[in-house]
């Protein structure tokens, strides 16, 4: 154990090919039931995306390791009574997680930008977002009350909540940090244990946030940390009769299929799915305001984020002067390695799913789209190994082409007129999906309006991407099912139960009693 940053020797980043900061020690076993040790299954290769290099392995969990793991998780809560700690005691435990993150901050940044080619800049905040969440769940738990219920006869009525078990987490790679803290902290709270399965693509971080809960005092079993396959481990997960809830954020066809199982066990779910999310400028928005809020809400993160104001309606009346200056905006942006401070787009997390947004792109240009920049993958021989792909801007389509109906999850964008209220809000809910909005105006009247009309979880008017823990986040239609953040985040990893006390003292009359 190095005892300067309470974390596992592993697996050490060959710092000197990749010129980052401080060596990252890289847990090279999964973590099961409290006990790591060598995975069972396939072998687990993380590749950096800004230099095509593997720079770590392991071997993956099997569908048995999820068995001893739930079977773990129930025996955790038994044998250490999590369920029946007292709030402020559990609230101890996930301040104490939240320091650890607090300290180790580089260190997750820097692994998490090797593992999937985000930003420095990013990762450092999705570290400090994961702090952040197990802080207020932390706050949320010790103040989250029971209720009283008006009576209607002679008794007093309790509505309370209680864990359900063992909660089942499976995250995704465009975040895992912040993603993994938005399920494990408020599952954690509410007094369950927690099996996560993070992706194949990007495990590690999951790893070391493992270690951190355990240096922290987590009891052992309460959480289990097992990389591997979806279709195995995932499923293994999703159909463990002792799972009592899954929570997952993902893609929507695999979500649609986690909520087939979930309703065959009568299991509560809670999904985050894809995005289409319009952006909209009116007329008399601020334009160099408008500018930079939608260049940060489709670019960032490479474009990989299911909020990505993908769909940009512009109103017409301003319509080639507002795309003009997106698309001088947009070639200005700085495309290299997330450890260069300069970098505004990274790599994409693999050269596959860089060549499937590529492919779409593609696809868009056959069916008479225009690509007014980018559209390609980068020219400059330093970035020929990494999964680089120019931020681009589409036109000459309508709504119903295909480049503006499916998810891209890259930094492409689609720039549509619209001509009034109604034709913009006929075509922003003109989709399956209903995550979030965007809206750019100096009308906030109208704002409002719009903000009503869409449908959509989030709604951002003039800014976006901005997120509070303390804010529900949730999505309609083929967006998802359940709400995540808030207060009710931890209410929604429990049973509601009801408890009625008798006042009266007397026999029900039914019975014939006096």
């Amino acid at each position: 154990m190095n005892s300067s940053n309470g974390i596992a020797d592993g697996i050490v980043i060959d710092q000197a090919s990749r010129g980052l900061v401080d060596a990252v020690d890289l847990l090279d076993e999964i973590f099961v039931a409290g006990h790591w040790r060598q995975g069972s299954g396939a072998v687990i290769s993380s590749v950096d995306p800004a230099t095509g290099e593997v720079f770590a392995q392991l071997h993956g969990a099997i569908p048995d390791d999820v068995d001893e793991a739930v079977a773990g998780g129930l025996r955790a809560v038994a044998d250490s009574g999590w369920d029946r700690w007292l709030p402020h005691e559990r609230a101890a435990v996930l301040r104490r997680i939240a320091d650890g993150i607090e300290a180790n901050n580089e260190r997750i940044a820097v692994l998490q930008t090797t593992d999937t080619g985000k930003t420095l800049t990013e990762t450092r905040a999705l570290a400090a977002s994961a702090a952040g969440t197990f802080r207020y769940m932390a706050a949320a738990l010790e103040t989250m009350e029971g209720a009283i219920t008006p009576s209607r006869g002679p008794y007093v009525t309790f509505a309370t909540h209680e864990p359900m078990g063992v909660v089942g987490a499976i995250t995704p790679w465009n975040s895992p940090i912040a993603s993994d803290a938005q399920k494990i902290a408020p599952a954690l709270a509410a007094g369950n244990a927690v099996v996560a399965k993070p992706p194949v693509w990007a495990p590690w971080v999951t790893l070391l946030l493992a270690r951190i809960c355990t240096d922290a005092g987590l009891p052992a079993g309460l959480l289990s940390v097992l990389p591997g396959p979806g279709r195995t481990v995932g499923e293994a997960l999703a159909e463990h009769p002792d799972v009592a809830k899954l929570t997952f954020t993902g893609g929507t066809d695999t979500g649609r299929h986690l909520a087939h199982i979930a309703a065959d066990k009568l299991m509560p779910v809670t999904l985050e799915l894809g995005g289409k999310s319009p952006t909209i400028v009116f007329d008399d928005a601020d334009i160099e305001q408008a500018v930079a809020g939608i260049l940060y809400g489709v670019f960032s993160s490479s474009g990989q984020s299911c909020i990505a104001g993908s769909r940009v309606f512009v109103q017409r009346s301003i319509h080639d002067r507002f795309l003009a200056r997106l698309v001088a905006a947009t070639e200005d942006l700085r495309v290299g390695p997330g450890t260069d401070p300069r970098t505004q787009v990274a790599p994409m997390i693999t050269r596959s799913h860089r060549d499937g947004v590529a492919a779409m792109v593609e696809a868009a240009r056959t069916q008479g789209a225009t690509v007014l920049c980018g559209g390609e993958i980068p020219s400059n021989p330093e970035l020929a190994d990494g999964a680089y792909y120019r931020p681009t801007i589409i036109a000459g389509v309508d709504n119903s082409a295909d480049i503006c109906r499916e998810e891209i999850f890259g930094p492409v964008a689609v720039v549509l007129p619209f001509d009034d209220e109604d034709d913009l809000v006929e075509q922003a809910n003109d989709t399956v999906f209903g995550l979030a909005c965007g809206i750019w105006t100096s009308d906030y009247r109208r704002a409002w309006r719009i903000a009503g009309a869409v449908r959509a979880g989030t709604v951002w008017i003039n800014t976006y991407k901005q997120f509070s823990i303390s804010t529900p986040f949730s999505g309609v239609k083929d967006s998802g099912l359940g709400t995540e953040k808030g207060r009710e985040g931890i209410k929604s990893y429990m049973n509601q139960k009801s408890i009625y006390v008798d006042m009266a003292g007397t026999p029900l009359p039914w019975a014939g009693g006096a």
